[in-house]
């Protein structure tokens, strides 16, 4: 991997209102992979037990919340039903596996994973990068994104995610320069509250700062789990820990997260599921970006390189043994000339692709 190519990167493009958006998604689009992808995830979930009768009461109640207060999402949600020809339940239900896994306190299923940092500045001033780790079927999904319509009030954004979810299911951009990205972290404690899947995209949406991101992060409750990672044009970066009762908020220069909370507030909340690899070895991760980030000037070419690292029994990027998870995609975003480049693969083997947010 030599690095990001200056070669232009394929992008669905979607427009007009959060529910024509998220139906645009099936123009083109693996539609039978979708299905399958879902109902598999699913089906598995339901095997283990996780949607018992506490879980069905869960999902009430956040259903009941997300159609009070997350109106963009829910629309975009609709359309991405109708368009691919999938339950709307089902997609919903199907955003809230991590959560169900966390009540069930059961191991196994699918496990996401993630390491994601952001710097200050450098050559290419701000930068925001993750590695996607996942198992299942999602890397044959997996898709950037640019999002435009009047909902959005900074301008368009670019999102890597997968077909049949919401906007920025992964991490993403906007027009002016807020970057942002997410790490799975299970939790001992949910809530009623905002959807980490939700509220990126209403970040986005709304903010145009890491200060007005986190302004609106403290306004709203949440339901738990998983950490964000920001930056913006301005050099400003920080993290957040989600918890169901509070946000642990970071600010440096330099800031990283894996999939564990780390904060004295939040790290006694972080539930590990010892059967998986990407829990197992998230200390390692954790620890690598800690060791390699300080002390460079980052560029968008280095960053990439740090993602495609493979260190002993902690790698940023990972490969598949069996089903475990393994990276699926990777995303290097430059706030200041509004930028991203993209790898849907495994960033050490696979072609990365300059996309800029406007053409």
């Amino acid at each position: 991997m030599t690095g990001p190519s200056e070669q232009p990167g394929e992008v669905l493009h979607l427009s007009g209102s959060a529910f024509d958006r998220g139906r645009g998604q099936a123009a083109g689009a693996p539609a039978d992979e979708v299905r399958a992808t879902l109902a598999a995830r699913l089906k598995t979930a339901r095997d283990a037990g996780w949607f018992d009768a506490a879980a069905r009461h869960y999902l009430d109640e956040q259903r009941a919340f997300a159609e009070r207060n997350c109106a963009n999402a829910m629309a975009e949600l609709a359309g991405i039903a109708d368009g691919f020809g999938i339950a709307e339940e089902d997609l919903f239900e199907h955003l809230y596996l991590g959560t169900l896994k966390d009540l069930s306190r059961m191991s196994g299923g699918d496990h996401d994973g993630c390491s994601a940092w952001a710097v200050a500045d450098g050559p290419d001033g701000p930068l925001l990068a993750k590695n996607r780790d996942f198992s299942g079927r999602h890397a044959g999904i997996q898709r950037v994104f640019r999002h435009e319509g009047p909902d959005l009030n900074q301008g368009p954004m670019l999102c890597l995610g997968s077909l049949g979810a919401p906007g920025a299911y992964s991490s993403g951009m906007n027009a002016a320069g807020l970057a942002l990205a997410d790490t799975q972290v299970g939790v001992r404690s949910h809530a009623t509250g905002w959807l980490r899947y939700f509220l990126m995209t209403e970040i986005l949406a709304r903010a145009a700062t890491v200060d007005e991101a986190l302004a609106l992060i403290r306004s709203v409750p949440h339901a738990g789990g998983g950490t964000l990672v920001l930056a913006d044009r301005s050099g400003a970066v920080a993290t957040v820990e989600l918890g169901s009762a509070s946000a642990a908020i970071e600010r440096a220069q330099l800031v990283c997260r894996t999939n564990h909370f780390t904060t004295t507030a939040l790290a006694p909340e972080t539930l590990s599921d010892q059967g998986s690899r990407i829990d197992g070895n998230s200390a390692g991760r954790r620890a690598v970006l800690d060791r390699e980030l300080p002390g460079r000037r980052w560029d968008a070419a280095g960053a990439a390189a740090l993602m495609a690292r493979h260190d002993g029994e902690a790698p940023l990027c990972q490969h598949s043994a069996g089903g475990e998870a393994h990276t699926i995609a990777s995303a290097v975003y430059c706030c200041r000339p509004g930028l991203m480049y993209a790898c849907l693969d495994n960033p050490c083997s696979g072609a990365w692709r300059r996309i800029p947010l406007v053409a």
